[in-house]
């Protein structure tokens, strides 16, 4: 980013194009951070605490299990099957009753015949069967639940919202195993399935789809072999309307959905497609109104959504679609400035480790978009902004860098940084340990020296040099500290 010229070091192109390489290098080194920090995991929907505490008397030896599968199917009362089954998926909470029911021949396929009764109850109690063993811990069971696939997909068209929930949750289950399972799934119409479902009225299975079309998203091959089904598919404009901000937004489904989105937007497989249907719109007006949600309360769960829409939003930023337009939202900057300042004091109360998710976005927001930056100023923000150096190394290098994003606008923009807190900040920061929050230092420092010379004088006469001086030998950063020194000394 430096070189020396004509005996001087100077900064080359105004620091404008490496700027933004530089902060494309950390995005996608974000990117991948996020990517990789999945969220696979299984749910287990049990009718009450009580039942999960009661467990049963014994483990299950292989003749009480084909006893119990036996009065399920041969039974001569409805109450004495349904008994069976009960006392079954008891059973089947315990791994070693799974192992030992997945080994007895024919135990699956009696299960799957139960599945397929014409009696609803025992359909039921089938099916919780089935979820009990999609939970297990160990991957050739939950991969034996395989033939039961085809029947589970074929219930989400079915009447009953809990029956339906209960199969979206075992599918979700089922789909974080393997991608053998995944690999099932895929032809035998998954995708299709879920863009019906999706219409549901019903919170309880929006929920439920949610969770199971995230774990589906996260798959490894989910780029090249699932995600653009889905977005051939009428599921991405159903999942931000449930993402639209209004009476009608459940914030569990809301959590789901933004999570799927995320996961989509981070394949960037098209999400030219997503920026079409609206999606920066939504996210923006979801970001507004989880920041007047957090003045109205003090419900530490409004991070579980605000993680998500922000990833989103900062992933969004960077599509070329965006940049081409100065990253606009569509609607005033000011607004979304100020909900972001929100949700960074909301989340520095609460949540610190949110912290950089926001500022991830706020350096999207005002990297290309001198309005951005335009309001950051107007707002008086750049102190707020500056408390939040001392939070953590991450923090800093985050806060530095947006700093940088509205000093590299040019002349006007540094005259609004300086005088005020701004210099007496960077002389604290000079004196961190670690590097990138240096480097990031006296990049900022020499955009505002190039820009507002007076501030390099001041800089001399709070004894800048010295403070310069303790990072002259280390190695990554030499070049530019001997640049500073050249532009103080010498203008």
């Amino acid at each position: 980013m430096w070189r020396q010229q004509q005996g001087r070091f100077r900064l080359v192109g105004c620091g404008v194009e490496e700027l933004r390489r530089c902060r494309r290098e950390r995005e996608a080194a974000l990117r991948k951070a996020r990517r990789e920090r999945q969220l696979v995991s299984k749910r287990l929907l049990r009718e009450s605490a009580l039942e999960e505490a009661e467990g049963v008397a014994a483990i299950l030896g292989e003749a009480e299990i084909q006893q119990f599968l036996q009065l399920a199917q041969q039974g001569t009362e409805g109450k004495q099957r349904e008994k069976a089954l009960v006392n079954l998926r008891r059973g089947l909470q315990h791994l070693e009753i799974q192992q030992t029911f997945i080994r007895l021949e024919g135990s699956m396929r009696t299960l799957i015949g139960l599945l397929t009764s014409n009696q609803a109850l025992l359909q039921l109690e089938a099916a919780r069967c089935l979820h009990e063993l999609s939970h297990s811990e160990q991957p050739a069971v939950a991969e034996a639940c395989l033939p039961a696939t085809s029947y589970l997909l074929t219930y989400l068209s079915g009447h009953s919202s809990d029956f339906i929930e209960l199969c979206l949750y075992t599918l979700g289950n089922l789909i974080v195993e393997s991608e053998a399972v995944r690999r099932q799934l895929l032809p035998q119409g998954i995708v299709p399935a879920l863009a019906a479902c999706i219409q549901s009225p019903h919170m309880a299975v929006l929920e439920a789809l949610g969770y199971a079309l995230s774990q589906l998203l996260q798959a490894k091959e989910a780029p090249e072999k699932i995600i653009p089904s889905i977005l051939g598919s009428a599921i991405p404009q159903h999942v931000l309307r449930l993402l639209h901000p209004g009476p009608k937004l459940s914030p569990g489904v809301a959590v789901e959905f933004a999570w799927c989105l995320h996961y989509i937007i981070c394949s960037q497989v098209n999400n030219a497609l997503l920026i079409t249907h609206g999606a920066l719109s939504t996210l923006g007006l979801l970001l507004l109104d989880l920041a007047a949600a957090v003045q109205r309360t003090e419900d530490a769960g409004l991070e579980l959504l605000a993680c998500p829409v922000l990833r989103c939003l900062s992933n969004l930023l960077t599509e070329a679609a965006v940049e081409a337009m100065g990253g606009q939202i569509q609607f005033g900057d000011e607004r979304v400035v100020a909900a972001l300042f929100i949700l960074l004091q909301f989340f520095l109360q609460k949540q610190p480790s949110l912290l950089p998710e926001g500022l991830w976005l706020l350096n999207n927001l005002t990297a290309n978009s001198p309005s951005f930056c335009t309001s950051l100023l107007s707002l008086d923000l750049i102190e707020p902004l500056l408390q939040l150096l001392p939070v953590s190394n991450v923090v800093s290098v985050l806060v530095l860098t947006v700093l940088c994003n509205v000093a590299e606008k040019g002349p006007a923009y540094c005259q609004r940084l300086w005088p005020g807190p701004l210099l007496l900040s960077l002389l604290d920061t000079l004196a961190f340990s670690d590097t990138e929050v240096v480097g990031q230092s006296l990049e900022l420092l020499q955009l505002l020296f190039l820009y507002q010379p007076e501030a390099a004088q001041a800089f001399l006469q709070q004894s800048g040099l010295q403070a310069l001086e303790r990072h002259e030998e280390e190695a990554q950063l030499q070049h530019r500290v001997r640049a500073l020194q050249e532009t103080v000394l010498h203008g």
